[in-house]
């Protein structure tokens, strides 16, 4: 039985008095490649910054496993964050590092392995995401296309339980965008990752999105969950069906000719 990974329960986000989201819970299963989505200004990178650590909820909890994020020490919290893996939108390299020493920087400040140790693992998270050979090249050197798929070795550099995507299609051409999907599949299936995925990009959801979570600007909450492809299908809110279709449907309705 697939189990809950992360476990969101009435979470509200706020900056200051200023509430962004509000009574969001969902949970977030092992394996899966879950997709927040919604349009602009909705909260979609807050949401992200809440899961991976970095803010506090205003209220409700983020479970990981049976821990409650927020509940645990300091120390077990940093534990926890260990094993996460983050791809922030424009890769964020080290212009000054070549490729290896970006990778090889989380496994040099978190763990005892020797230098030829880090080296092989190097080459090795090169290779995953299709870049060996360029172990020795700068981030200025290489494709948008390629940075981002560096970002995403660095991203498992510590062999992480759960990677978070920010937008990795960004400024991404169609051809490698799909590049990315294509990938971000491979991993899925090859290490098992539980995998989190911000983005608008409605190809890479119905592409990749096995499960989701669809936050509205508006009414500052949740109004959608479940995989992209069946709301696609299902979903009766005439918010998400416009976002997933990007408003098609009610062109179509207005070209097509009354019939009788």
């Amino acid at each position: 039985m697939n189990t809950a990974h992360i476990s969101i329960k009435n979470l509200s986000m706020g900056y200051g008095s200023f509430m962004v989201q509000e009574h969001l819970s969902f949970d977030i299963h092992h394996k899966d490649i879950f997709i927040i989505m919604g349009g602009s200004g909705c909260g979609k990178s807050t949401l992200l910054r809440h899961l991976i650590g970095l803010k506090r909820p205003c209220s409700g909890k983020i479970f990981f496993k049976d821990k409650s994020l927020w509940d645990i020490s300091s120390s077990e919290r940093k534990e926890i964050m260990k094993q996460f893996g983050v791809l922030y939108q424009k890769g964020a390299l080290w212009s000054s590092m070549t490729l290896a020493e970006n990778i090889a920087l989380p496994m040099e400040e978190h763990t005892r392995l020797k230098p030829a140790d880090i080296r092989d693992r190097v080459r090795f998270k090169l290779a995953l995401v299709g870049l060996s050979g360029f172990e020795h090249y700068y981030p200025s050197e290489i494709s948008g296309g390629m940075q981002k798929r560096a970002g995403l070795a660095r991203a498992m550099a510590l062999d992480p339980d759960i990677l978070f995507f920010d937008e990795p299609s960004a400024g991404l051409d169609p051809v490698s965008s799909r590049r990315l999907d294509d990938l971000i599949l491979e991993l899925n299936e090859s290490l098992g990752a539980t995998i989190v995925v911000v983005t608008h990009e409605l190809a890479s959801i119905f592409a990749i999105g096995t499960n989701s979570v669809f936050l509205d600007a508006k009414a500052r909450t949740m109004i959608a969950s479940g995989r992209p492809r069946t709301l696609l299908e299902s979903e009766t809110n005439g918010i998400v069906r416009a976002f997933l279709t990007r408003g098609e449907e009610n062109r179509i309705r207005k070209k097509t000719p009354s019939q009788g």
